[in-house]
């Protein structure tokens, strides 16, 4: 299969509300972008498919060594062979590459957060870096752009937390801050078992306020200059605060149900975020 046919289909199948976004991109930086989302679920489904930790760390040392391989010109993977040209023409880091994996990484060993410091490194390396090298893709001028794009990165796995709690809880995994569940009187028990109390939806309420403090953060951070280039981030942002409202209206019924936008309604909200400019 064509290395960027395959990168379609990838991020096509995924259902992810990125994709979305990416549709309104001119061809070229259309298919950079959506290369580098394919490599993102490509080393993200190795942690969530894989049940031997073990069988997904040699996969994810497998990467490690592909993308040494790519950055020789010598890509055995389909998605490295739509990423080749992308690291070139637009002077992508190898270290930002391994970075992502190192997050993915971490849930291999780490099932709970003691504090938000330890939260937000994980964060981090698997949205904050994809968030900068997705506005290198864009197009900028101003450095201040690249932080707007981390903090909405950030905003981004924050909401994905928010949504994801109940069915990361049947994973084992936790990834709200140990010492937030004391402060609210929520074991992890709670978590775990599906129970919905009033102390769990205050919880929620404060991961919300978070994740929305992280959004202003990085609209502030972005530069007027760059916010044209960077449309299809705000895009993102459009969709994926819309999906936070909806979870948040809804009660945060996340530990028994997934809070989804229907294709129509993702579709509707990035034209007319694009057409707003």
């Amino acid at each position: 299969m064509d290395p960027n046919q395959y990168c379609q289909d990838k991020a096509a199948a995924s259902g992810s509300s990125f994709y979305y976004s990416f549709l309104f991109l001119p061809a070229p930086r259309r298919r950079a972008i959506i290369a580098l989302y394919a490599f993102c679920r490509e080393v993200d489904d190795i942690v969530d498919e894989c049940t031997d930790e073990h069988v997904a760390q040699t996969k994810l040392n497998w990467w490690r060594q592909e993308i040494s391989d790519l950055y020789q010109g010598q890509p055995h993977h389909p998605v490295s062979h739509a990423l080749l040209p992308v690291i070139r023409d637009f002077n992508l880091p190898a270290e930002q590459l391994l970075e992502i994996i190192d997050g993915m990484e971490m849930d291999l060993s780490l099932h709970r957060y003691e504090d938000f410091k330890s939260l937000r490194l994980y964060c981090h390396r698997v949205a904050g870096v994809v968030g900068e090298l997705s506005a290198v893709i864009f197009g900028y001028t101003d450095r201040a752009t690249l932080h707007y794009a981390a903090d909405l990165g950030l905003a981004f796995q924050l909401t994905n937390i928010i949504r994801d709690v109940g069915e990361d809880a049947r994973r084992n995994r936790i990834y709200l801050p140990m010492d937030e569940l004391a402060k609210f009187n929520v074991p992890a028990s709670d978590i775990l078992n599906a129970r919905q109390t009033e102390n769990f939806k205050q919880l929620m309420e404060f991961q919300y306020q978070r994740a929305q403090q992280f959004y202003e953060q990085a609209f502030a951070a972005l530069p007027a200059a760059d916010r044209k280039a960077q449309k299809t981030g705000l895009v993102m942002a459009g969709i994926y605060r819309t999906l936070l409202e909806e979870i948040r209206h809804d009660g945060f019924q996340v530990l028994t149900q997934r809070t989804a936008l229907t294709p129509i309604r993702k579709l509707w909200i990035a034209w007319r975020t694009w057409m707003k400019g």
